[in-house]
């Protein structure tokens, strides 16, 4: 810019703070994105540390489902208190639990907008509260099979016309009371036959902590069987659709749906189970219990000073629940 333009442009400038503008504001003003613009930078910024592709397809479709057809060509420094609850007013007493995160993912689009400046306050925040009914806080949890009926479960499941890898990889969820993404994912260079263990690496955990599972003699029946699925990937698992790929988080789901199970069980309900009957038919630890799960011990104070995981403990832990399932 020449000097003679710089002169003007600053003269400018002052004409507008004479005026009582603010032309900082007002160039932020033309660059305002609409809701859509300002969601997707949130979602893209965000991507890399879901861990799970489930999340992020339901993150986008709430929006798409009842925000975007709102809002979602709108400037977000023109979206009123008004129009948030518009969103979420439809869904708030029949779908409660997606109403809640609707208008928390709306929040947090306009807090990034607010971050950046192109917002002066939150209207998707505390200030709507009063125009919604209270929200009924339901407990719900995963439905589980009672620890008795896994093994005829399981004896179930092998029969099915399932996909052998399915079918072996449900059986390894169940005998190392993992979790699904844990599983599915598995890789051979994660297991040690010679210590009978499966290193499960930070990054696929939930709580982003390496975690050490001590694999029982049936266990390790199961992975011999699962070389057969080789296709030239590291996968423990790979899909039979898709080589290369993961089972999908649904393969299972499928697997328990086709034998008549999937209303009574998720396949993360196995865990529930195991950790019933780890509390009524063994003397472990809670803690011990609990650490086979992967859980946290304590609250942040006991972290800090609890350093160990239990292994030993664990292992003979894993050995009794395949015991009970009336596996060698």
């Amino acid at each position: 810019m020449g000097l003679a333009d710089a002169r003007r442009k600053a003269s400018d400038y002052r004409t507008a703070v004479a005026d009582g503008r603010n032309p900082l504001a007002e160039k932020r003003r033309a660059d305002t994105p609409t809701f859509r613009v300002a969601a997707q930078a949130v979602y893209d910024a965000n991507r890399p540390r879901w861990r799970s592709d489930r999340h992020a397809k339901l993150w986008w479709a709430s929006l798409e489902n009842h925000v975007f057809p709102v809002i979602g060509d709108m400037r977000v420094d023109r979206i009123t208190q008004s129009d948030v609850l518009r969103c979420v007013e439809p869904i708030w007493t029949t779908r409660p639990e997606a109403a809640r995160k609707v208008r928390q993912r709306i929040r947090t689009a306009l807090r990034w907008c607010q971050a950046h400046g192109y917002v002066t306050f939150n209207v998707a925040g505390e200030v709507i509260d009063g125009a919604l009914p209270p929200m009924p806080r339901v407990q719900s949890h995963f439905r589980s099979l009672p620890y008795q009926e896994v093994a005829e479960a399981l004896a179930v499941v092998d029969k099915s016309g399932a996909s052998e890898a399915a079918k072996l990889c449900l059986r390894f969820v169940v005998l190392t009371a993992a979790r699904s993404g844990e599983a599915r994912n598995a890789q051979w260079d994660e297991i040690d036959f010679a210590a009978c263990e499966w290193r499960i690496p930070a990054e696929r955990m939930k709580a982003a902590n390496e975690h050490r599972v001590p694999l029982s003699d049936a266990t390790i029946e199961v992975l011999q069987q699962a070389k057969s699925l080789h296709d030239g990937s590291d996968l423990v698992f790979p899909s039979p659709l898709k080589p290369g790929r993961p089972l999908s988080d649904m393969t299972l789901t499928k697997v328990l749906r086709d034998v008549g199970l999937a209303e009574r069980t998720t396949v993360h309900g196995f865990r529930a189970s195991f950790r019933t009957w780890a509390l009524e038919q063994t003397d472990t630890p809670w803690a011990v219990a609990e650490a086979a799960l992967a859980h946290g011990l304590g609250d942040a104070v006991q972290q800090a000073y609890i350093r160990g995981d239990a292994y030993t403990k664990r292992r003979k832990l894993m050995d009794q629940w395949a015991q009970f399932l009336g596996l060698p």
